[in-house]
């Protein structure tokens, strides 16, 4: 008789951020190109939605790779942007807001573009994790408004804790494909 894991089996308890780069004339090669310079080629990649379990810790790069296996299954929210015009700018981004309360789940957002630089992919990312987030938590909150008034939401509600993004930037060369790439990796 096969033995049946518990149901809290498949909850993350950790989570790293990563990203990466590739460049190629081959696409699919772009994008492996991409996942090599992140660490997490080596995985068998199955993307899900936009929950951070409760008490999931982050950990650093360094840590959560070390812990990926060959070959694993491996769980992330992965944000991805590639093309073969040349000059384009291109952004893959995550973004991640963490509850005050380690028992309430928290939010994690993929975002990509073109045109945007590094820092605003990574603005609205962290901004569409924060405002799910907020909806959840009953916490009014408008993705238009400036930085400083949702910072003083949040620290008036006092129920989120942080928010976080890690965001890949590149610029388009003259030949092949560029693919960025940007993963919040879940480690069980």
């Amino acid at each position: 008789m096969e033995e049946k894991k518990p149901l809290n089996a498949y909850v993350p308890k950790q989570i790293f951020f990563t990203k990466g780069v590739g460049i190629h004339k081959e696409e699919l090669h772009s994008f492996e190109l991409a996942l090599r310079d992140a660490g997490i080629e080596k995985c068998n990649l199955v993307q899900v939605s936009s929950i951070l379990p409760p008490g999931c810790q982050v950990i650093s790069r360094t840590r959560g790779l070390k812990e990926l296996k060959a070959g694993a299954i491996t769980y992330c929210v992965l944000s991805r942007c590639c093309s073969n015009e040349p000059r384009r700018l291109l952004a893959a981004s995550v973004g991640c807001a963490i509850p005050s309360d380690k028992r309430t789940y928290g939010y994690i957002s993929e975002h990509h573009s073109f045109g945007q630089t590094q820092r605003q992919a990574g603005d609205y990312a962290e901004d569409l994790a924060a405002a799910m987030l907020a909806s959840t938590l009953g916490i009014d909150f408008d993705i238009d408004e400036s930085w400083d008034e949702k910072k003083e939401i949040f620290k008036i509600s006092g129920k989120i804790v942080s928010t976080r993004n890690i965001t890949q930037s590149s610029i388009v060369q003259s030949h092949g494909y560029t693919t960025v790439i940007a993963a919040a990796v879940f480690v069980f």
